[in-house]
C-alpha cells in the first residue's frame, strides 16, 4: 500500500470517528487523564499530538473502521443473529470488541495495556457518553477503541519522555 493510500485511509477514519461525534481532543483529554500525574508539565498540545501519532498506525485506522462499521450496523439492525442482539445490547461476555482495542493497545507496548484496562474500567470522559446505551446509539466498539487510542497515545508519551522513540527526535 503506497502513502498516498495510507493517508486516505487515515483521513476515512478519522472522518468516522467525527461522523460518531469523537473528537480528537476528547481522547487527547483521556491521555491527560492517564499521565498528568507522572509530568508535571503535560499540556494537552503533547497529548493531542500523541493521539495524532497513534491514528496515523495503520492497524489503528483499520481497527477504527471496522469497529465503527459494526456499531453502525448494528445500530440499523443489518447484522445476522444472534451477532445483532450481541453486539446492540453490548453484551458483558461478548469481548471481541476488547481485542479489536487490544490490537491498538499493542502498538505501543505493555504500558499500554494497563492504561487501557484502568480507562476501561473508570470510564472518564467521553467514554462515559459513548457508554450510556439509553440513547439508541450503538457504541459497542466504539468505546473500547477510543479508550484504546488513549491508552497508546498514554504510552507512547510515556516512551517518548524516557527517549525510547527514536522519531520523537526527528519531528
Amino acid at each position: 500500500m503506497n502513502v498516498e493510500k495510507q493517508s486516505e485511509l487515515e483521513r476515512d477514519a478519522r472522518k468516522m470517528l467525527e461522523f460518531r461525534n469523537v473528537k480528537l481532543i476528547d481522547i487527547a483529554e483521556l491521555v491527560f487523564y492517564l499521565q498528568a500525574q507522572y509530568h508535571d508539565d503535560l499540556t494537552m498540545d503533547v497529548c493531542l499530538h500523541n493521539v495524532n501519532r497513534v491514528l496515523s498506525k495503520r492497524e489503528v485506522q483499520h481497527a477504527v473502521l471496522t469497529g465503527i462499521e459494526l456499531d453502525i450496523l448494528a445500530e440499523k439492525g443489518l447484522l445476522s443473529e444472534p451477532l445483532q442482539d450481541i453486539i446492540h445490547r453490548d453484551e458483558g461476555l461478548y469481548g471481541i470488541d476488547e481485542v479489536i482495542a487490544l490490537s491498538i493497545v499493542n502498538v505501543y507496548g505493555s504500558i499500554g495495556f494497563t492504561s487501557y484496562g484502568f480507562i476501561d474500567k473508570q470510564k472518564p470522559g467521553i467514554l462515559s457518553r459513548l457508554n450510556d446505551h439509553s440513547n439508541g446509539e450503538v457504541h459497542t466498539f466504539l468505546d473500547d477503541i477510543v479508550g484504546a487510542i488513549a491508552a497508546a497515545a498514554s504510552s507512547r508519551l510515556a516512551h517518548a519522555i524516557v527517549g525510547d522513540l527514536e522519531e520523537e527526535n526527528q519531528e
